[in-house]
């Protein structure tokens, strides 16, 4: 077996991947994943105990306790890019044998889950509420860097979104992945559940104007109006896609779990984000503590 190049996977001096700054001994086999660092503390305040902190640029991480269950949280930072660091350096944790610098016999599958802030695309979605992600589709282009080999359903997703949203001959290529339907499953009341797209930006790929001209000014209502199935799209944010679409890729379960701090169609935001947010880790960890 080939063995996996010092440039290629960074491992420093102390045995942690380079990024995230984590030895393979300080990774729980769930992990809560949140974008801004400063929300790591806000998950891990309700640990009942914490038996691993570290930092590293904008990758901070706990580890520790709730009830029986040992859970890890980190910040990946806002955007797909991040994404693809944080999901290839957790894997390696468990799946690269650091020493031999060459893949394990046996593939570990950990479940992430991510938390993070939303905005609706419905109007019967309101501010201050939860969405757990069925599917995630990508506006950025991260997987097509991989060989992601999409499901009958999620190619026939994807060809129906492209069509919609008249995206034919334009330079963005969207994508559609599935995310973990056993995880989903625990989501279910008091969460809406439907599909995420990941934009690679804030302003103008979520279809916002403030002084430069939108190239496609009709986003907004196109994906509001999107419906494939049963399914509908919910709300958009910059992980979702990159997370599931890395997880699939790399064998592990991934669910996406965002509070709407923004209904896009009614043009709201929320008066209490924070709240609300807390109220989302609070209810979303007593669903973790209850996973074998």
């Amino acid at each position: 077996m080939e063995k996996i190049g010092a440039s290629e996977l960074i491992i420093t001096n102390e045995g942690r991947v380079y990024h995230i700054n984590l030895r393979p001994e300080d990774l729980a086999d769930t992990v809560i994943t949140v974008g801004d660092p400063d929300r790591v503390k806000e998950v891990s305040k309700h640990f009942d105990r914490i038996e691993f902190q570290t930092q590293h640029r904008e990758f901070v991480t706990h580890t520790g306790y709730v009830g029986k269950k040992r859970l890890t949280v980190m910040s990946s930072g806002i955007g797909p890019d991040n994404i693809d660091i944080v999901l290839n350096e957790l894997d390696a944790l468990v799946n690269i044998d650091f020493d031999a610098r060459v893949h394990k016999d046996k593939h570990t599958s950990l479940n992430i889950i991510r938390m993070g802030t939303s905005g609706s695309l419905q109007a019967d979605i309101p501010v201050d509420s939860l969405v757990a992600s069925s599917h995630g589709i990508g506006l950025d282009n991260v997987l097509h860097y991989y060989c992601f080999q999409p499901s009958a359903h999620e190619q026939a997703m994807q060809e129906a979104f492209v069509k919609h949203v008249q995206l034919e001959g334009q330079p963005i290529v969207p994508y559609a992945v599935k995310g973990s339907e056993v995880l989903l499953q625990q989501f279910s009341e008091g969460y809406h559940q439907g599909i995420t797209v990941t934009c690679p930006g804030f302003y103008a790929p979520q279809g916002r104007v403030v002084r430069a001209e939108l190239k496609f000014p009709e986003l907004v209502n196109r994906l509001s109006a999107f419906q494939f199935e049963s399914h509908r799209i919910t709300n958009f944010e910059m992980e979702t896609s990159a997370i599931f679409g890395l997880g699939n890729v790399l064998g592990h379960h991934c669910l996406s779990i965002n509070t709407i701090v923004a209904n896009r169609i009614q043009k709201e935001f929320s008066k209490d984000a924070g709240k609300s947010v807390e109220a989302m880790i609070v209810k979303s960890l007593a669903i973790l503590e209850s996973l074998s």
